[in-house]
């Protein structure tokens, strides 16, 4: 989206080379191209077209948009008695590979070749379109004027954002080492087994059209007994569940293996699950909910307690601890410092001014919310990915309930600045 917006933003205010109708500018010769080979297959690879790319001179046309010429310049000269209504034969605009390329990574720095197709197909008509609205005096209009100065505002907003961004990003290595010498606990990595017992065995429901025809013809002490009993037996159920929780919690801390726990644990629940997962490899602290992270305590080969919650009854044994190095974290620890410094720069920019609006102009609370700050990832400042041993785990689901995740929130969808409208 932020690519789509620049580009149309920011096509209207550069300035490309365009030759006068008077004295066109000496026709670029094309780059000598070498004879391809009998066997070389039509369609270039990526690497060949970059090459190719490559090997185009910085001043050598890339388009040249025929029939749309740039005003001339004033001049003490009098004015023609007559506007030519079309255009001269010579009148061209052209674009050279160094404008082309100016303008590409204003847009989007590293811009790969999609894009560029894609702007040399829309920067044709923008130019024309934008020459003849000229023409017609379309930048001399107020609405323009307006419109001009909200798009500046804009484009300055999402460049100081960028700024900030790139500045976030030049975390000290001594702030990453730091970070991780306080933080080292957040950077052990366990190995667990897990052991999942279900609240209530599962049983198989009558037909619901038939129970309610039942209910029907209950009378209202007869449907509060049922209910009681129903709820007695549900008591009961889970009763029974959680003495079978703690039986096979004894004889995992006998060393059972857990594998054969965990499926009597679901044949008594009621679950047919021939091939259960009890292996938790590579877990971190925040892969577990709250209310299981003493689990991390154990020491290998110890059983924990059961765990209850609302998922059922969770029986844990560690198999092995490691802690994870500062180079195999060094780019999670970064991006986590270089997202909090980006926080805090942005905040600061945010949180220098305050808004005061007339209700009795916008209405009752005033004005709408103020949107948040300008987030977006800039195409400048590409996410580093982590290497999969140094992602953060989150609990894998218990087959078929777990309790609840305790996983990170994803942070909102990036804001984007609202699109100009003519009226």
């Amino acid at each position: 989206m932020r690519k789509t917006w620049l580009l149309c933003a920011l096509l209207g205010s550069l300035a490309w080379g365009q030759a006068a109708p008077a004295s066109p500018p000496a026709a670029q010769p094309a780059p000598a191209q070498a004879p391809a080979p009998a066997n070389t297959p039509k369609r270039q690879t990526p690497a060949a077209q970059s090459d190719a790319a490559a090997a185009v001179p910085p001043d050598a046309a890339v388009i040249t948009v025929n029939g749309v010429c740039a005003p001339q310049p004033k001049t003490g000269a009098a004015k023609p008695a007559t506007t030519p209504k079309t255009p001269p034969a010579d009148c061209k605009t052209v674009i050279t590979k160094a404008g082309f390329e100016k303008l590409a990574n204003a847009i989007a720095p590293n811009v790969t070749p999609q894009l560029k197709k894609s702007l040399a197909g829309a920067l044709p008509r923008f130019i024309a379109m934008s020459n003849e609205a000229k023409k017609k005096g379309l930048d001399k209009t107020p609405t323009y004027e307006e419109l001009l100065k909200f798009a500046k505002m804009q484009i300055l907003t999402n460049e100081l954002t960028r700024e900030i961004q790139e500045e976030a990003a030049n975390v000290p290595q001594e702030a990453i080492a730091k970070y991780y010498q306080q933080n080292a606990e957040s950077y052990e990595q366990y190995n667990l087994e897990r052991l999942f017992v279900p609240r209530a065995k599962q049983t198989q429901p009558a037909g619901k059209e038939e129970e309610e025809k039942k209910d029907e013809k209950l009378t209202e002490e007869q449907q509060k007994a049922k209910e009681a009993e129903e709820k007695a037996k549900q008591e009961e159920n889970e009763q029974a569940m959680t003495k079978l929780a703690e039986d096979l919690r004894a004889r995992a801390a006998a060393g059972e293996d857990f594998m054969k726990l965990q499926k009597e644990a679901f044949e008594a629940g009621g679950m047919k699950i021939e091939s259960p997962t009890v292996a938790l490899p590579k877990m971190r602290r925040n892969g577990l909910p709250p209310a299981h992270a003493a689990v991390f305590d154990l020491k290998p080969g110890e059983v924990s307690q059961v765990i209850n919650d609302t998922g059922g009854h969770y029986i844990y044994k560690m198999t092995s601890k490691d802690q994870l190095t500062l180079d195999q974290v060094k780019d999670e620890i970064h991006n986590k410092l270089q997202n909090d410094r980006q926080r805090e720069m942005m905040d600061k920019v945010t949180g220098s001014f305050k808004v005061e609006t007339n209700e009795a102009y916008f209405g009752p609370g005033g004005a709408g919310p103020t949107p948040p700050g300008p987030r977006m990832p800039s195409p400048r400042m590409a996410p580093r990915p982590m290497a999969p041993e140094t992602q953060p785990q989150t609990l894998p689901p218990a087959q078929p309930p777990t309790a609840p995740q305790a996983q990170p929130q994803a942070p909102p969808p990036p804001a984007q600045p609202p699109a100009a409208k003519p009226n």
